[in-house]
This record gives C-alpha cells, sequence and structure tokens, in this order.
C-alpha cells in the first residue's frame, strides 16, 4: 500500500505535540531507536505524524518507508519486533528518541545494531 506520508495535522497525533514538532520538508522526524535498559543505540528510522501517532498508541515502532512509501511495524515481517518504552522529543523538536525493547536484530542486514559493521578510523587526535 503506496501512499504519501500525512501531512501535519491530518491525523490523529495530539496537536499540542504535532506543534512542537519540526519536520523534514517532506514532513518527516527522524527516529533514534535505542535499547532502554543498556543504552545501545540500535537504528535510525523516519516518523511523519502519522507514524508516530501509532507508534505512541500501539506500543510498538512504526516507521515511514522511504524507499517503499509505505509504513511498516518493525518486527512485523521479520519477527524483530521493537516494544516501546518512552517516546522524547529533543530540545530542538527536530528529532526522537525511541527507547525500544529490541528482539533480535534491528539492522536488516541482520546485524544487533545499523552501526556494528562499518566502525570509522580516528586520526591521530581521535
Amino acid at each position: 500500500m503506496s501512499t504519501a506520508p500525512a501531512a501535519p495535522g491530518s491525523t490523529a497525533l495530539a496537536p499540542d505535540i504535532a506543534a512542537r514538532l519540526k519536520r523534514t520538508e517532506d514532513g518527516l522526524i527522524p527516529a533514534v531507536a535505542q535499547q532502554y535498559d543498556t543504552g545501545e543505540v540500535l537504528m535510525l528510522g523516519w516518523m511523519d505524524d502519522e507514524a508516530l501517532h501509532r507508534t505512541l498508541t500501539t506500543g510498538r515502532c512504526t516507521y515511514w518507508s522511504r524507499s517503499r512509501s509505505e509504513y511498516w511495524v518493525k518486527g512485523d515481517t521479520s519477527g524483530h519486533v521493537q516494544v516501546v518504552k518512552s517516546v522524547a522529543l529533543d530540545c530542538d523538536g527536530d528529532t526522537l528518541l525511541v527507547k525500544v525493547d529490541q528482539t533480535g536484530a534491528a539492522c536488516h542486514t541482520g546485524d544487533r545494531t545499523c552501526f556494528d559493521a562499518d566502525v570509522l578510523p580516528l586520526g591521530p587526535l581521535g
């Protein structure tokens, strides 16, 4: 089911929350998923107002897939579910931090996180 991301204000997202979001030109906000008990950074996904509403009300992370142009609930096809423990908006209103309990791999490659495979070298000052 391909659709465009929901326009701000066109979903059931609480108006007071929607008013605080600073979205990209295409109506999205980055959402960093973090393991709630260890602090491990798992992945970065994108949400619009509808995806955030679904995440807040279902307890499961819902993202907007930019490549497939559709909503997806993490784990519906893979079984690698993200159960939401908390959602926080950063001080600028332009990024979400979603603390989750991750089952299995968070990355589509099968790695635990999307940041395991390609650690960049630091220079002499790093």
